[in-house]
C-alpha cells in the first residue's frame, strides 16, 4: 500500500514538472540583422537617428495560446532598442549618411519605431500540428526642412509544428520575422530621398 501510494506521488509529481517545463515562460534575446540594400543617396551629412520601442507591452503572446503568465513569451525592450539602434545607424551610413544620437535645429533625421511584435498560438488546420502566428510592425519616420515622410512595414510568418517551439527556434523565428521587416523598411527609397534633401 505505502509503495502503491509513493508510485502514485511521484507519477504526479513528474507529470507535473513535465507540464510545468512545456508551459514555463521564455525570455527571449532578439538579434535581428538587415541584410537587404539600401539606396545609397548621402553625401556624408548628418542625419539624428533614433530607435524606440512603441510597444504597449513587452509580452509578445504565449507559447499555450491563453493569458497564463507561465506560458508568456517576452521581449525586453532594454535589450532589442539597442540592437535596433545598431541596424539603423548601420543602415544610415550605408546609405551614405553620417549617423548621431543628438538632436540639432536643421538637421535631418529618422526615428526607428517597433510599433508591434506578437506571437499568437492559431489552429494549422492539420492533425496533430499547432501553428505561430507571428507578426512584426514598424514605422519609420522621417523629417527635414519642414517635410515629415511615414512609412509601415508589416512582416508576417506562419509556423507550424507538432512540438512547442524552445526559445532557440522562437528566437530564430522572430530575429527572421524582425530582420525581414527592417529589409522592407530601409530599402524604401522614399526615406532616403528625403533625407538627402
Amino acid at each position: 500500500m505505502r509503495r502503491r501510494h509513493f508510485l502514485g506521488l511521484s507519477t504526479a509529481l513528474l507529470a507535473g514538472a513535465l507540464l510545468t517545463g512545456c508551459a514555463s515562460p521564455q525570455y527571449l534575446q532578439l538579434e535581428p540583422h538587415r541584410s537587404a540594400q539600401v539606396p545609397q543617396v548621402g553625401q556624408g551629412q548628418e542625419v539624428t537617428v533614433i530607435a524606440v520601442d512603441a510597444r504597449d507591452s513587452e509580452v509578445i503572446g504565449s507559447r499555450a495560446g491563453g493569458g497564463m503568465s507561465t506560458s508568456h513569451i517576452t521581449v525586453s525592450s532594454h535589450e532589442l532598442v539597442p540592437r535596433l539602434q545598431a541596424e539603423a545607424d548601420r543602415a544610415v551610413r550605408e546609405m551614405g549618411f553620417t549617423p548621431t544620437r543628438e538632436e540639432a535645429q536643421g538637421r535631418p533625421s529618422l526615428t526607428l519605431e517597433l510599433a508591434n511584435l506578437a506571437y499568437v498560438r492559431g489552429e494549422s488546420g492539420q492533425p496533430l500540428l499547432d501553428e505561430a502566428r507571428l507578426e512584426g510592425v514598424f514605422r519609420a519616420v522621417a523629417r527635414n526642412q519642414g517635410t515629415t515622410y511615414t512609412g509601415t512595414y508589416t512582416s508576417r510568418r506562419n509556423q507550424s509544428y507538432a512540438v512547442k517551439p524552445g526559445e532557440d527556434s522562437n528566437t530564430r523565428m522572430l530575429n527572421d520575422l524582425l530582420a525581414d521587416g527592417l529589409n522592407r523598411t530601409f530599402s524604401d527609397q522614399e526615406l532616403g530621398r528625403l533625407l538627402a534633401r
